[in-house]
């Protein structure tokens, strides 16, 4: 880990599907507050994100994208980015939602506590955190699936299914993020499991989760079933 205070080279990865109504706008919400690069990896959207990314990589030396062909789920699309971000030397990488649930505003914050943390979880359920405008079938699928998650593996993390994670380079190149399975939500779970059986240190960041403004949510009843059988299946594995 570099010493506090030297500035880390930051990738922020943001997985896109259908997401050119929120795309531009938070480009200009993350390059506004913080000096970081952006890699948008889209799943070849058919509503045009992947052309408009281009577009504006063009007008900005901060902003990559790498087109996928088909739309895999989010695991595939973040293994993709952080390949990308190691073999171009990034010190840490993020991972971001495009619809705004993941607040920019905290990215600031989140990126110096990685001076004394391993990884960065922007956190829903610690003290300060929450979530905005979602139903109540919502709040307790996603509470009941985290004690259910933790109870499995034996985990302390609060938020094992949060998205907006600050992870220190030297973690990603130690935890074989390639062996991850999961191409859903559980994804998220998975790779936390592993940087804690390896021994490293994280921080929950507390932050508020609005629901979405623009777009449609890509939660499906797929993945909540994947999340019911494949954590057997991160529990048992070597």
């Amino acid at each position: 880990m570099k010493k506090k205070g030297t500035k880390k080279r930051t990738l922020i990865c943001i997985p896109t599907y259908n997401e050119i109504e929120n795309l531009e706008a938070i480009i200009d919400a993350i390059l506004d507050l913080v000096d970081v690069d952006i890699l948008i990896l889209d799943d070849n959207s058919p509503d045009g994100t992947g052309i408009k990314a281009a577009r504006l990589a063009k007008e900005s030396p901060s902003l990559f994208v790498l087109h996928r062909e088909k739309k895999e789920g989010l695991g595939p699309a973040y293994m993709a980015g952080f390949k990308w971000g190691l073999e171009r030397d990034y010190d840490l990488l993020v991972e971001m939602d495009a619809d705004f649930s993941h607040q920019p505003k905290y990215l600031s914050p989140m990126l110096k506590a990685a001076d004394y943390h391993d990884f960065i979880i922007g956190s829903r359920y610690v003290e300060g955190g929450g979530t905005q405008n979602w139903s109540l079938l919502r709040r307790f699928i996603s509470r009941g699936g985290g004690l259910y998650a933790r109870t499995l593996l034996g985990l302390s993390i609060q938020d094992l299914t949060a998205g907006f994670i600050v992870w220190n380079r030297h973690v990603l190149e130690n935890i074989n993020f390639k062996g991850v399975e999961a191409s859903g939500y559980v994804f998220q779970i998975e790779l936390k499991y592993k940087a804690k059986k390896h021994g490293f240190s994280h921080f929950e960041f507390p932050i508020v989760f609005p629901d979405r403004e623009k777009g449609e949510s890509k939660m499906a009843p797929g993945i909540a079933l994947e999340a019911l059988t494949r954590l057997w299946r991160v529990r048992l594995k070597k």
